[in-house]
């Protein structure tokens, strides 16, 4: 084997219900703490060991259908066996997708461009057991043409300001929004609501949604969105949707 180090991109999926968020946290179970032991055991443990390097964080209970990460081994081993490996020693609630052979300057994180968000919710009278850990709960009529219209608003580059949770530590809450869509599914008595950026801020996407929510109800004019961006205030845009809802879509790369 070669004893230089190779350097994986893997892209996978997770259930959230039952973790703290993706990054390491004392004490807690979250997806980079399992990912980290399973890729250690399967290069026998090695000190120090290796680190994994996400494309960004998500919170407690939310969901992700393509993470991407990236990892170095101290030796080369074919990426299909590398993909049976990991997931022959992950919990149920992980997948790993795919696995690439990339070169040593690919970074999961500096290297991505674009992110894409979907968040559902169920539009139940009654919270549904079954959907409860995978979509917010919202049971009020909602003007899906009101909330369209008025997530065009949100699109292009803005300073997201209003839309950033306290605990964020970023220099800059400007952010470039490239496109947001809502729709209902009729099946499954769902509103589905997609976001695609160049990145985005500490609980931005369940801000947004929030008060979409409360336009697509008329609790708040549909051009309201472009006096919360002015004001640049985050009690303007007030409550947060719940985690259990979002999904972490996709992550794209330069070289994509």
């Amino acid at each position: 084997m070669n004893k230089e180090k190779s350097r994986y991109k893997i892209t996978f999926e997770y259930d959230g219900s039952n973790f703290a968020g993706m990054q390491v946290q004392p004490h807690q179970r979250t997806v980079e703490l399992v990912l980290t032991n399973a890729i250690n055991k399967i290069a026998k443990k090695p000190q120090p060991p290796i680190a994994l390097i996400a494309s960004g964080r998500t919170d407690a209970k939310v969901h992700a259908l393509g993470q991407v990460a990236h990892f170095d081994l101290p030796f080369s081993i074919k990426p299909e066996a590398l993909l049976k490996a990991l997931n022959s020693s992950l919990p149920l609630d992980v997948l790993i997708k795919s696995v690439e052979l990339v070169s040593p300057d690919f970074h999961a994180r500096y290297n991505a461009h674009h992110k894409r968000y979907r968040y559902r919710v169920s539009q139940g009278e009654f919270v549904d057991p079954f959907k409860r850990n995978y979509t917010g709960h919202f049971k009020y009529p909602l003007d899906v043409a009101r909330m369209q219209q008025a997530g065009r608003d949100l699109v292009g580059e803005h300073d997201f300001t209003s839309f950033v949770a306290s605990g964020s530590h970023v220099k800059s809450n400007v952010r470039t929004i490239y496109e947001v869509s809502v729709n209902r599914d009729e099946q499954r008595d769902e509103i589905v609501m997609e976001f695609s950026g160049s990145g985005f801020l500490y609980n931005q996407v369940r801000i947004m949604v929030a008060v979409l929510l409360e336009i697509g109800t008329g609790q708040r004019a549909v051009d309201d969105i472009p006096r919360i961006l002015a004001g640049k205030d985050r009690q303007l845009a007030r409550w947060t949707a719940p985690a259990n809802g979002l999904y972490l879509v996709s992550v794209d790369y330069d070289d994509d």
